[in-house]
């Protein structure tokens, strides 16, 4: 479930690995392998809180394609 704070739409993990179509496990290993950054908005509780922004950039990473290179 979506909130709105100060005019501005913010999902917490589960609703914003769904919308870059990725899984929470996912989600947390590219965090752990620093493949993404993590969000820097955080409700009281500590909960992360995304922009459509850092679930654009979720989803960008989510569709890179990457060539093995050991295949000739």
């Amino acid at each position: 479930m979506s909130i709105k704070i100060n005019g501005i739409v913010y999902y917490r993990t589960k609703e914003a690995c769904k919308k870059a179509g990725i899984s929470r496990a996912t989600f947390f290993r590219w965090l752990k392998e620093k493949q993404i950054n993590d969000v820097k908005q955080k409700d009281r509780r500590g909960w992360r809180l995304f922009t459509d922004k850092d679930i654009k950039k979720i989803k960008e990473e989510a569709e890179k394609i990457v060539i093995d290179q050991s295949i000739k």
